[in-house]
């Protein structure tokens, strides 16, 4: 059993761990057991009942949380032409389209959290799929990375949008803002979060599909919500 710091013990001692909160005392919880020297980023792990294993069954795209993540991220686009200075007017980080592939792949550099491509730079993007999958940064349709509307994806990305999938034992795990960000603003961005979520479930997922869902901020224990009273 790894021994845990102080500040952990003092934050644990406020969880009841037998305990299923209510979404707003979970959201103040959460808030108080942040007590790092830095502002902790808030996370919500959700557990589906769903076998990701499965084509049919897996729950995957992004939502622009209404008061962002408390983090500006840095965008790279592989885009050419017209399309690439339109990235470039809408605030991109990077812009490029082999270059910055090869650089990628030569210089093992990763100064950025999020790619966009236009559909025709798929070629390009997709010799990076072993280098860029791993670390979740592959573009794809469905969570709006791979699209001609360069600018709207650079936007909603800094305003805070966020991707969810599904790892490989069936969780989410999805940042929902800050700790300074307060209970109120992490209670709506839990909500709008949850709600893309729930309104992702396949058709072919049986039983009960919010198993269990945590909130924890980077360095706090776990608080445990009531997936029943997460309903829309």
């Amino acid at each position: 059993m790894p021994k845990r710091g102080k500040t952990y013990v003092e934050s644990a001692k406020l969880i009841d761990r037998t305990n299923l909160y209510e979404i707003a005392e979970a959201m103040d919880l959460v808030t108080k057991t942040a007590k790092a020297k830095f502002d902790e980023t808030i996370e919500v792990h959700v557990k589906l009942g769903v076998d990701g294993r499965h084509a049919d069954q897996q729950v995957r795209g992004a939502i622009v949380l209404p008061h962002g993540t408390g983090k500006t991220k840095k965008v790279l686009v592989f885009a050419k032409g017209d399309k690439a200075h339109e990235a470039e007017e809408g605030g991109a980080d990077y812009v490029g389209a082999e270059e910055l592939a090869q650089k990628i792949q030569t210089e093992n550099w990763f100064d950025f959290d999020v790619v966009v491509a236009t559909p025709d730079m798929m070629g390009v993007v997709g010799r990076l799929g072993k280098i860029l999958g791993p670390k979740g940064l592959m573009p794809n349709p469905k969570s709006g990375t791979v699209t001609m509307d360069v600018a709207k994806a650079i936007q909603e990305i800094k305003a805070g949008k966020v991707e969810y999938r599904l790892d490989k034992t069936n969780i989410i795990h999805s940042p929902i803002g800050k700790a300074s960000f307060g209970p109120e603003k992490l209670n709506e961005n839990f909500m709008a979060l949850m709600e893309a979520i729930v309104k992702a479930k396949p058709a072919a997922a049986k039983g009960q599909y919010l198993r269990s869902v945590t909130v924890a901020s980077t360095m706090g224990p776990g608080i445990k919500v009531n997936p029943v009273r997460i309903a829309f």
